[in-house]
């Protein structure tokens, strides 16, 4: 299996485990649980320790461009957007609010990683 083979397997893999750690932590916050806040803190510990996996050794030169403009969009979107599912759910939007906080989380070292390698790349060259 070639490296690039198991970084889509282990990117796909790290989206999912955001996803249901979203749906976890959503539910402990909807709750009012105590142990909310430790555990979104360790959870987002770990979803940004893969991302600067993700960002050192996953993310092809052709990749780079693409990759970067989705941690633009998500990074975007993850200003509140979602916020208003609460009004319909509290659990809706602490749910939505959650996943993509914690996607954000382990996209954005993965993009700061990728972009000053461009920038360095882009300073190399000239």
């Amino acid at each position: 299996m070639k490296l690039e083979e198991i970084g889509k397997y282990a990117f796909t893999v790290f989206v999912v485990l955001a996803i249901i750690m979203g749906l976890v932590t959503g539910y402990m916050k909807w709750q009012e649980m105590d142990a909310y806040a430790d555990t979104i803190a360790w959870v987002t510990l770990i979803m940004l320790i893969l991302g600067v996996i993700v960002g050192l050794t996953m993310i092809t030169a052709k990749e780079v461009t693409p990759f970067l403009i989705a941690a633009i969009a998500l990074a975007v979107i993850s200003g509140g957007v979602f916020e208003p599912l609460g009004t319909i759910h509290a659990l809706l939007g602490d749910w939505a609010t959650d996943i993509v906080n914690l996607i954000v989380a382990f996209v954005a070292p993965a993009a700061v990683i990728l972009a000053i390698k461009s920038v360095w790349a882009l300073a190399k060259a000239k």
